[in-house]
């Protein structure tokens, strides 16, 4: 399912305005609905949001990815800017997409909670009865080993900046992972090589789409490519 806003995305071009396409990817187990609050942060300033819908459950993440990115993009006004904002898995999907594909006109990606080493939850529970049940194929592929998904994708080679959380609402999940964390992955895990930014904030998994200064620290990140402080993104004001 995709959610997008042509009408008023060709007013914002005609305008003058940013001709800047964000395509919003949400995690495992999750729906465009997790991503409400952030997409309309960004519409109020004046970008062109897709808000694309995937199985996460139904294929693995080879497949899901051109699932998720291809009819996204294609929604995305000729000529535009194009950026991501992912939360979890959707940031390895951007990922693995990029692996195989020239993005004409990507600007940015910011990614929330990224497993971009994976995470040591999979490594724990994947032989669990239930596990793939629950999680689908892409939930095994995100363990921590050499041979995982996303330690197999290398570096990055596009504008990114990772938000990690290092609160946590889930203490049996976060007592399976070293180090702080955010109650699905390590601090440690959300880095990656080729990373422009890092930034960790007092925030969980689970919801740090909603928090402000997540929201605030993603536009900040779309505007100018970097986090100067934590001061400029507490300062920075909403619509």
């Amino acid at each position: 399912m995709i959610r997008v806003y042509p009408l008023l995305s060709l007013l914002f071009i005609t305008a003058g305005a940013k001709a800047s396409c964000v395509i919003l990817l949400h995690g495992l187990l999750r729906s465009p609905a997790s991503l409400n609050q952030l997409e309309q942060a960004l519409r109020q300033e004046g970008y062109i949001t897709v808000n694309q819908g995937y199985p996460s459950r139904d294929y693995p993440i080879e497949e899901l990815a051109p699932i998720a990115i291809d009819p996204a993009l294609e929604h995305c006004p000729e000529g535009s800017d194009i950026n991501f904002v992912t939360h979890s898995l959707g940031g390895i999907l951007v990922r693995q997409y990029a692996s195989l594909n020239h993005i004409p006109n990507l600007k940015r990606v910011v990614m929330l909670g990224p497993p971009n080493k994976g995470s040591e939850v999979v490594d724990e529970l994947e032989g669990f009865y239930g596990f793939e049940w629950i999680n689908g194929q892409a939930g095994l592929q995100l363990g921590t080993s050499k041979t995982s998904v996303p330690n197999q994708l290398g570096a990055v080679n596009f504008d990114l900046g990772v938000i990690a959380g290092n609160r946590s609402i889930n203490w049996i999940l976060s007592g399976l992972i070293p180090g702080e964390d955010d109650g699905k992955v390590s601090i440690e895990s959300t880095k990656i090589d080729g990373m422009n930014e890092h930034l960790v904030l007092p925030v969980n998994h689970a919801m740090m789409m909603d928090n402000e200064s997540v929201i605030k620290a993603v536009i900040l990140y779309l505007e100018q490519g970097h986090w100067s402080t934590q001061n400029d993104i507490s300062t920075r004001t909403l619509p």
